[in-house]
């Protein structure tokens, strides 16, 4: 769907039946028919643990701020290039309304080409544009080559490991570090405290106190916040900064850091993606990652910077030098992109900006309760590369056939058995959402909002059903009836 303008709500009920935005173009892949199933994957931010190699990271960005250490070693869990990037620019033709030929407005099911049954299916196109109070959507047709299969990574096989001795019982058993420090800090007190105590009574107390104080109490593990809000020393030698502004429509500040935040995006494309310099234009970039159909909304009982369309810019030292593209959606923060100075890959800046997008929704949550959910596009479990998302626990898929959310623990079994796969167990569950009346289908026709049911008696030539009938089964009954489908 190429969508002119469309609610944060709109948007947050699409994406909730699978869809996905790129610029102003909102896609949603067919499951059960392309070759690699892109399921929906959502973090339940407020539950989120990190994990020890999420750790990592953060402890590595802050020993870089705190003391400059530059620590270029990368953990073999870690993703090369970890984050939200299901779209690349050149997937997608961008072309304006008027660009679009007659011959893109047939509908879909149509066949006018050679071999169309085995052109790509896997999105299906519309045309969207706001008129007063609806969103409005054009059906376009578009071939694109789908892509191959993905590659499977070979085993290793390893050799079997050398018999050892085993432990040594002579010697007392292993200690934590920290456990003897304790003690030893414990016993150093109760000296200073009591003087030598040899031969009395209390000896034997103190004896138990430091029995009972060795053993190490159950510790709290840290939160994201415990790692990037900590008090850095006054010495510091850099200083992280993440300001958030708004890209759609663009605020001053955006306006005033945009070429800075475009030299960015161009050197990540040329270095990570091998881009040709002249491919990463100003114009793309604006189609790519500053456009967006997201109408701001700025309600006084939700987050402080509103709903919408923002740019989360990573200041180093008074320089940008990394970009996380995001929507603050009702329900929740949903990633689009993230691209980086390619000179700081080493502070593992994907995985880093994820985390901080989590501890973000966390925050807006606070003013705004429904928000609890960070979603991070598409989990691709047939795509080794792309099953590093499945690593931010706890998080659900969404089910392509009734909608509802699964946790990605139930579903892994299934997905390894089959890549395409219905994870609601539930037989007799059926997509609640699905369209139920066809007739009352919002439908914009010669400047005009009209129910479909009026619309297919004034209509003339062949019928348009099925291209709409499509359409309203893929966006569901809800937003067929909130946003208008154009018709020419």
């Amino acid at each position: 769907m190429w969508a002119h303008s469309m609610t944060v709500q709109d948007y947050q009920d699409l994406i909730d039946r699978g869809w996905r935005r790129s610029g102003k173009y909102v896609y949603k892949p067919i499951m059960n028919q392309t070759c690699c199933p892109q399921y929906t994957i959502r973090c339940q931010a407020l539950r989120f643990q990190t994990s020890k190699s999420h750790k990592k990271v953060l402890k590595k960005m802050l020993k870089f701020i705190s003391k400059g250490d530059v620590s270029k070693v990368v953990s073999e869990e870690e993703p090369m290039d970890s984050h939200i990037e299901d779209v690349v620019p050149s997937d997608f033709a961008y072309k304006s309304e008027s660009q679009v030929s007659q011959t893109e407005l047939t509908p879909l099911n149509e066949d006018h080409a050679e071999g169309a049954e085995n052109e790509d299916k896997d999105n299906v196109e519309t045309n969207v544009k706001k008129v007063e109070s609806g969103s409005l959507q054009i059906p376009v047709d578009k071939d694109a080559a789908g892509p191959g299969e993905p590659s499977h990574s070979s085993k290793t096989v390893h050799a079997p490991p050398k018999p050892g001795k085993g432990a040594d019982l002579s010697k007392p058993p292993c200690r934590k570090a920290k456990d003897i420090r304790k003690e030893r800090k414990l016993q150093k007190l109760l000296q200073n405290q009591m003087g030598t105590l040899e031969g009395s009574p209390l000896q034997a107390g103190h004896q138990a106190l430091l029995s009972q104080n060795s053993k190490t109490p159950t510790n709290q593990p840290k939160s994201i916040e415990d790692f990037i809000f900590v008090s850095l020393p006054d010495d510091a030698p850099h200083k992280l900064e993440v300001r958030v502004v708004r890209s759609s429509p663009p605020s001053s500040q955006f306006k005033a850091t945009f070429q800075e935040s475009y030299q960015v995006y161009k050197r990540y494309q040329m270095v990570i993606h091998k881009d040709p310099p002249d491919k990463p234009t100003i114009n793309q970039f604006t189609r790519f990652l500053c456009d967006s159909p997201l109408e701001a909304e700025n309600p006084p009982n939700g987050p402080e910077c509103g709903y919408g369309s923002f740019h989360q810019q990573y200041w180093l030292d008074g320089k940008i030098i990394a970009v996380g593209v995001i929507d603050i959606l009702p329900y929740c923060v949903s990633s689009v992109y993230l691209y980086y100075d390619p000179d700081y890959s080493f502070l593992s800046l994907g995985v880093y900006s994820a985390l901080r997008e989590i501890a973000f929704t966390r925050k807006l949550h606070e003013k705004a309760p429904d928000l609890c959910f960070y979603y991070m596009g598409f989990y691709i479990h047939s795509c080794p590369k792309m099953r590093y998302k499945g690593q931010y626990r706890p998080s659900d898929l969404l089910c392509p056939e009734t909608y509802v959310w699964t946790p990605i623990e139930q579903c892994l079994p299934l997905l390894e058995l089959s890549k395409y796969s219905r994870f609601n167990q539930d037989t007799k569950a059926v997509d609640e959402g699905r369209i139920k009346d066809l007739g009352r289908v919002r439908v914009l026709h010669k400047r005009t909002i009209m129910p479909y049911s009026v619309y297919k008696k004034r209509r003339k030539g062949p019928s348009d059903e099925a291209s709409v009938q499509q359409y309203a089964s893929l966006v569901g009954q809800t937003c067929s009836e909130r946003m208008l489908l154009f018709r020419s």
